[in-house]
């Protein structure tokens, strides 16, 4: 019996070793030579001097290398796996199906200008972005990926087909931003570089750039604008495979649309009722737009934020709301300029496998010093006293920050690199609402507003996403929808609607909170008296950020029902 019981110990332990090398060629072979932006991003940096290669030799090599890979995972018995390692297989499988999804039916390469301008863009910045070498190493290596980007605009000249209008034109719309930031913004992150013969070999490669950007706004405008009259949907099946292949999410189209809505009206109601506890003489419109007002100088913005946070982390504690793995806050700045146009705030963390440049950066947008008085006021009221809350909860404490920080402690290096949407947004959405569920800012209502009307904005998105991609919504009945439904003005609806377009899944926001909120009462279910939301959370992060059925799995040792 004994000698049986090491015999079976070690069949297992082969089929785990033999599982970990299979999921390390997956990267190796399948995923960063494909896109070594990635690697960078990860930490990665020996695929610092490549980059994306788009031509359709490199697609056809991209596709074969996946099929194969696709057929070994799936053949890899799942018998003397451990239960993470398991779960690591559907997470790398589900990652190969969305791959070619993408490139053999989405087919963005084809549709979607924007992903070559904007993959030279980022490309560019995650080199000069963080400071994990000299910076006259750093430029040797961006310039590497810089004489290779003129390339990615003569191969879309080559691969595009018939792209959507609004696809086009968003690509024209972020042209000139993308090319000022290598105008001015590249240049200036390396002003340190006093090498004269590197600094001429960067200008000679970036003014190469610089001049391929411009001529494909050019080609854009003359030849594939007039041209673009293709679809953006992208029909029920496709969308119905991209959510099971990104979120591992399997629940009929029409069950999940009724749940959206669901959650739409009870909002909706919540919206309202508290807006009648803070003046029943007052509209809801009328209230907010009495909060909208409330914000800081323009002067004050980012020591309203750093005001913030501390009371936030006090709260958490006093609370035991989760375990925070470090001490260390945040780097709090202004956005970088060539992001300012379209991001307001976010968090830009290293990868799991930066080891130098370690520091995480929460950027806030600040008003341009040459903007009007009324055009500053505008852009604050965006910054009122519950926004500043709502986006300092989500972004850092406990939202995506404190994700970042549980990271390292991911069962594998596949729950390191892999993710899923669902998780991280749905994870920083959840504790908007979870931290003033627990009390923070109770004596606040237009703090929980605020919250409400984000909520709103996430309900919306869900379901505009699913109704848009199906065929059951034009973008102009999207675009109202909203405005009407989602409480949020006509602009905002606008710019909304058109990232649907490509963004065909940001629902979510709200899938994966409510599969969170679920997950958290069946865990107290099982739990009972013995429940504690902090050992939950923690619990939560721990596992990464996979699809919540992969959560589910661990904290529950079930398959049940995500929502």
């Amino acid at each position: 019996m004994k000698l049986f019981l090491v015999m079976a110990f070690t069949t297992v332990c082969a089929f785990g070793q033999n599982w970990d090398a299979l999921a390390e060629r997956f990267f190796a072979e399948a995923y960063f030579p494909y896109s070594p932006s990635a690697g960078t991003s990860a930490g990665l940096h020996q695929y610092d001097g490549k980059l994306e290669d788009y031509s359709k030799a490199s697609l056809a090599r991209e596709k074969s290398t996946l099929h194969k890979m696709l057929a070994e995972v799936e053949a890899f018995p799942v018998a003397g796996l451990s239960a993470s390692q398991a779960a690591d297989r559907e997470l790398i499988l589900g990652a190969i199906q969305s791959s070619l999804q993408d490139l053999e039916i989405i087919r963005s390469l084809e549709t979607n200008p924007d992903r070559y301008s904007s993959t030279a863009s980022n490309a560019a910045f995650v080199i000069m972005s963080r400071k994990f070498a000299p910076a006259a190493e750093r430029l040797k290596l961006l310039i590497e990926r810089e004489r290779q980007m003129p390339k990615l605009f003569t191969d879309a000249r080559t691969n595009l087909r018939n792209p959507p209008k609004v696809f086009t034109e968003i690509a024209l719309e972020q042209l000139p931003g993308i090319v000022s930031f290598f105008e001015t913004d590249v240049p200036s992150a390396f002003t340190d570089v006093k090498d004269q013969k590197l600094l001429a070999q960067f200008k000679t490669a970036n003014t190469a750039v610089i001049q391929a950007l411009k001529s494909y706004e050019i080609f854009l405008k003359k030849e594939v604008l007039p041209k673009s009259k293709g679809s953006y949907r992208l029909g029920e099946d496709t969308f119905r495979k991209k959510l099971l292949y990104d979120e591992m999410v399997d629940i009929p189209l029409d069950r999940l649309l009724k749940i959206g809505y669901e959650n739409l009206r009870l909002n909706q109601q919540r919206f309202k009722d508290t807006a009648a506890k803070i003046d029943p003489a007052k509209t809801p419109q009328q209230i907010l737009e009495e909060a909208q007002k409330d914000h800081p100088p323009a002067d004050g913005l980012l020591d309203a934020f750093r005001n913030t946070l501390g009371g936030l982390l006090a709260f958490i504690e006093q609370h035991h709301i989760i375990s925070i793995p470090s001490k260390v806050l945040p780097v709090l700045e202004e956005t970088p300029p060539f992001e300012r146009a379209t991001t307001s705030a976010s968090m830009d963390t290293p990868g799991p496998y930066e080891k130098v440049a370690t520091e995480a950066y929460f950027n806030v947008t600040l008003p341009e010093k040459t903007w009007s008085k009324e055009r500053i006021e505008e852009h604050m009221q965006g910054f009122n006293r519950g926004t500043i809350i709502s986006t300092a909860i989500h972004e850092t404490y406990p939202g995506h920050y404190t994700q970042f920080l549980w990271v390292p402690s991911a069962p594998s290096k596949t729950r390191r690199l892999l993710g899923a949407s669902s998780n991280a947004e749905g994870w920083a959405h959840y504790c908007e609402q979870m931290l003033l569920d627990e009390g923070y800012g109770s004596t606040d209502l237009k703090l929980r507003l605020g919250q409400l009307q984000d909520a709103l904005l996430r309900n919306a998105r869900y379901i505009v996403a699913i109704q848009m991609h199906t065929g059951n919504m034009t973008f102009d009945q999207a675009v109202d929808f909203f405005v009407k439904e989602g409480y949020q003005t006509k602009a905002i609806g606008t710019m909304e609607t058109k990232r649907g377009t490509s963004d065909a899944t940001y629902l979510y926001y709200t899938l994966g909170k409510l599969q969170i909120l679920k997950l958290r009462e069946d865990y107290r279910a099982m739990k009972g008296s013995t429940f504690s939301l902090e050992e939950f959370h923690t619990n939560f992060l721990k596992q990464g950020f996979p699809p919540i059925k992969i959560v589910r799995k661990a904290l529950l040792g079930n398959d049940s029902p995500v929502l």
